[in-house]
């Protein structure tokens, strides 16, 4: 899954794709990588980001969605916002990607009478407040039992669980040490029955762990989704696809011969 940002603040690579033509020529790059699917944002939900109006989500995000109608993967959009999900869909979109796990009043209903793809993610708090001392008693516990919950909401809404996929939420109201707790018990998502998604490009997990700063973090990112991948993972959200699936192809390569 390759990340479209089309914002002025994201933690990589915030204003560098707002202008649309260079968002639009970044997403066919990096379809051309090989990116089986687009997952476009137009709201940062980096910790510490503020929120910014629907109206603004939107304007940033539907022209690139329709300028990508003739695509030939999918097209997701990272929002939260039940309007900005419908009005994404009827753009084109066939995924919605919720930081908020369809909690929002009306997210629900606003893709169940859809046949649109769903990833349900994990996060505890608001981007502006939600690594401020976050805690758990089991971490892998709390997530699983949250998504599991979330799972069942949707299904209850008539969305059909073929249909979803999870994220645990790397970074999302969780210290390095939590991160990495969830990396290593990942498989332990997979009893729920649906795809796993694991977000652990350039990170700040990974610039504690190596002291690089944001532009530097590609081998740990690496590392990262190829731990992933050995842990359950199903689909890497990244920023660096040429570079992700090469690593990918050398794993598989071992494990096929």
């Amino acid at each position: 899954m390759g990340v479209v940002n089309v914002t002025p603040d994201s933690f990589s690579d915030g204003g560098r794709y707002l202008d649309p033509a260079a968002a639009l020529a970044h997403a066919r790059k990096l379809i051309a990588e090989g990116a089986d699917i687009l997952d476009i944002g137009g709201e940062s939900t980096r910790p510490g980001a503020q929120p910014v109006s629907e109206d603004e989500e939107l304007a940033r995000v539907r022209p690139l969605v329709e300028a990508l109608r003739d695509a030939s993967i999918p097209i997701s959009v990272d929002t939260r916002r039940p309007r900005v999900m419908r009005e994404a869909l009827r753009a084109g979109a066939s995924m919605i990607n919720d930081v908020e796990a369809l909690e929002s009043p009306g997210a629900l209903e606003s893709v169940a009478s859809s046949d649109c793809a769903i990833c349900l993610m994990h996060k505890k708090g608001d981007p502006a407040t939600m690594q401020r001392d976050p805690r758990y008693g089991d971490v892998v516990a709390e997530v699983k039992a949250y998504l599991a919950e979330r799972i069942a909401a949707a299904e209850s809404a008539g969305i059909n669980r073929g249909r979803i996929a999870i994220d645990p939420g790397f970074g999302f109201g969780k210290t390095p040490a939590h991160n990495l707790e969830l990396l290593r018990r990942l498989d332990e998502l997979g009893s729920l029955g649906v795809p796993v998604v694991a977000g652990w490009s350039r990170k700040s997990t990974l610039g504690v762990i190596t002291g690089k700063p944001v532009g530097e973090r590609l081998a740990a990112s690496i590392a990262a989704a190829l731990l992933s991948v050995q842990h359950g993972a199903n689909i890497l959200r990244v920023h660096d696809v040429t570079e992700t699936r090469d690593a990918l192809a050398v794993w598989q390569a071992l494990r096929k011969a």
